[in-house]
């Protein structure tokens, strides 16, 4: 039997498959705008909750007349 034709390699060589690669976090986070708006919405909260208790807590007393 002789084996089947095989396809020549192409001219840069054995170029390596898109499956090997690993897909950086911040594509695969702009790939999904409702997870980029939920982060987004998460870090706002966090945020603006932790500056709004640190005024709170370090307000001065406040003098009574």
């Amino acid at each position: 039997m002789t084996d089947p034709p095989t396809s020549p390699p192409d001219s840069a060589g054995s170029a390596p498959s898109e499956t090997d690669e690993e897909i950086p976090l911040g594509q695969r986070l702009f790939d999904r705008p409702f997870l980029l708006l939920g982060a987004c919405i998460v870090v706002m909260f966090v945020f603006f909750t932790g500056w709004g208790l640190w005024e709170i807590a370090t307000l001065p007393e406040a003098p009574l007349p």
